[in-house]
């Protein structure tokens, strides 16, 4: 049983503010000294950042004064999703990430009880909130209503009783007297008021065609942003009640996500398969990064240095040369599409990676990696890896996927199942190669991605927790370090 003190910051729709609120609580907390572990229900990869930033410029400043420094590096943003990595994964993972912790904040995704289409609870915020037996605080807004919202509190928390909706924080709040009339009509409701929160445009992130800006390429606003939030927080939220509050969250039961003992195990199913221990001989796996690849699981890099490769990171809006020794190559999700001139304008690195695959070496691209690889987007030249031409899109794709590997690839081997995730507004011709990557099952059927040589290239973004063996495969066909 492990005792970890956390709170699941909910709301009744999207748009209700749960980003900022939770940003707000995460830098508040990390100013007072508290170690505090972020985590995000769902597959976006982009609030995590928001997240991370909040916490480690906070706990930088020591704005407030209180309290101790936090020992350590900065936690990464984390992910839990129960759809892409399986109901029993969350408790362990949420155990990996939030190891030693003060404090464990998670945000929810669009509405309490919003899931996976047509499959009832599940990866809903609800959902992960009972998983992780979590006192859920509801994030109200409040801009357009006075004793109603004592009815949407009600409704919300008595929907499920095996969700515990224990507070809410008011937001976007017009005046004391609004505030006053808010507060009364919530007294008899039962579920206490920890916060109320004025409106401001001080503290909001600019948003573009697939949602928030990623932090990465919005850095010192953003650091501005989580001051500004951290002060509004300290001044119209009950700290000390939610900190009181996630302390009350009952042990949780089960042993934390590792990713050595995931990846041995992956290695025992293969015969002859292992672990490269030796340090001399551990492939180099650039992994692509910067402002225009900001889109990674931290549980990706985990599981490729447990199967023994040396993860080096590499921005390829800046860099000309892949990492010295490169043996592998992944670039994960992004948005390349805003920078399509300057990445295009890399040609030394454009043609690196043209040279890497030709090498028969493993990549492993999604979305944005896949654009990359292609031949141009959007006119402009790219890789030249893929006979693909990719472009921007008005039409929006989005949903979680459920999948099959129709080709054998250096992530999966044919007829592995997986389920994934896929968000963009970009379109590829052709949308799939003479070898697609996979074969989509639901909700609907056809083929997609590239799986041509030793590149597996695909608009899906897999978890690879999901599928520990992905990274064991991967590593074990990159190349060794020279000489």
């Amino acid at each position: 049983m492990v005792s970890v003190p956390r709170l699941v910051i909910a709301a009744p729709a999207s748009g209700s503010g749960k980003t900022t609120v939770t940003a707000g609580l995460m830098a508040a907390f990390a100013e007072r000294g508290l170690d505090v572990s972020p985590h995000k229900v769902g597959p976006d990869y982009i609030d995590p950042g928001y997240h991370a930033l909040a916490i480690s410029s906070a706990a930088s400043s020591g704005a407030s004064g209180a309290g101790r420094p936090r020992a350590g590096g900065a936690r990464p943003g984390r992910n839990l999703d129960a759809y892409l990595c399986g109901p029993d994964r969350i408790a362990p993972l949420f155990l990996h990430g939030a190891a030693g912790c003060d404090l464990a904040l998670v945000e929810g995704v669009m509405g309490l009880f919003d899931g996976a289409a047509g499959q009832g609870e599940l990866a809903s915020t609800a959902h992960v909130a009972k998983l992780l037996r979590a006192p859920v605080v509801l994030v109200v807004d409040a801009s357009s209503q006075s004793r109603s919202v004592a009815a949407l509190v009600h409704g919300f928390a008595s929907w499920d009783p095996e969700v515990r909706v224990a507070g809410v924080i008011l937001n976007k709040v017009a005046s004391d007297r609004h505030e006053a009339m808010l507060r009364e009509a919530l007294e008899g409701c039962g579920v206490p008021v920890f916060g109320a929160l004025r409106r401001t445009r001080a503290v909001r992130a600019p948003s573009r065609h697939l949602g928030l800006v990623p932090v990465a390429e919005r850095h010192t606003e953003a650091v501005d942003s989580a001051a500004a939030l951290a002060a509004r927080v300290r001044e119209g939220c009950d700290l000390d009640g939610l900190l009181a509050l996630a302390r009350s969250a009952p042990p949780l039961s089960g042993r934390a996500w590792d990713p050595e003992e995931e990846i041995h195990r992956a290695m025992a199913a293969v015969p002859g398969a292992g672990v490269r221990g030796d340090r001399a001989a551990r492939p180099v796996v650039a992994v692509a990064g910067g402002a225009a690849f900001t889109f990674s699981y931290a549980e990706h890099a985990e599981l490729l240095t447990a199967a023994g490769a040396r993860v080096v990171p590499f921005d390829p809006l800046r860099d000309e040369r892949l990492p010295e020794g490169t043996g592998g190559l992944v670039i994960g999700g992004g948005f390349p599409e805003v920078y399509a001139p300057e990445l295009s304008a890399n040609e030394p690195l454009r043609t690196a990676v043209a040279g890497l695959a030709a090498s028969g070496a493993p990549i492993a691209a999604e979305c944005a990696g896949l654009l990359y690889l292609a031949h141009s987007l959007d006119g402009e030249p790219m890789c030249g890896v893929l006979a693909a031409k990719a472009r921007m899109s008005e039409r929006l794709t989005l949903g979680y996927r459920e999948a099959v590997a129709v080709s054998d690839t250096s992530l999966a081997a044919a007829g592995t199942r997986v389920r994934g995730h896929e968000f963009h507004r970009t379109t590829i011709v052709p949308g799939a190669g003479p070898e697609p990557a996979w074969g989509l099952v639901h909700p609907e059927r056809r083929t997609e991605g590239f799986a041509q040589g030793d590149v597996h290239a695909s608009y899906l973004h897999v978890h690879w927790a999901s599928i520990p063996g992905a990274a064991a495969r991967f590593v074990d066909r990159c190349a060794p370090p020279a000489g």
